[in-house]
């Protein structure tokens, strides 16, 4: 399986420890940078790592930023995206579960990287439960065309 992983300069040392993670798990990372602590702009990097999943050179997706949130929002920007913050185990599951989320998004200044892997292992290998959430992930995916501008 190939993980898409991409951050800012404030999410790059949890972003290079889960890169380094994942490698040693065995699966396919696309690393979309940042590469350093120098200073850049998180859209750019949530944006291509939600096109990278879209696109299909990944399966999943993982974004990092100071807290989560912007790079969230901005992966979330890329139809058919559906990100979601994980700060810990549960929120991982629970994304994943309900909402068939493609990206985790992790904030570097609110989670420690060994609870972040541990929430990763969670968010890579939970499935989707179907059903009940079935309908509202597909509510999500007309929004997306809804708001598409033509």
């Amino acid at each position: 399986m190939t993980i898409a992983i991409g951050s800012d300069h404030a999410g790059f040392h949890l972003k290079s420890a889960l890169k380094q993670w994942l490698n040693d798990k065995g699966y396919e990372v696309l690393d979309l940078g940042t590469d350093s602590e120098a200073s850049v702009d998180y859209p750019s990097y949530g944006a291509a790592v939600g096109r990278a999943v879209v696109d299909g050179r990944a399966e999943l997706g993982v974004a990092v930023c100071g807290s989560g949130q912007g790079i969230c929002m901005a992966a979330n920007k890329v139809h058919g995206v559906r990100a979601g913050i994980v700060r810990e185990s549960l929120d991982a599951e629970m994304i994943r579960r309900h909402n068939n989320a493609n990206v985790a998004c992790f904030g570097e200044r609110f989670t420690d990287p060994a609870v972040a892997m541990a929430a990763l292992q969670i968010f890579l290998t939970t499935e989707f439960e179907g059903g009940r959430h079935e309908r509202r992930v597909n509510e999500l995916a007309e929004l997306d065309s809804a708001y598409d501008a033509s």
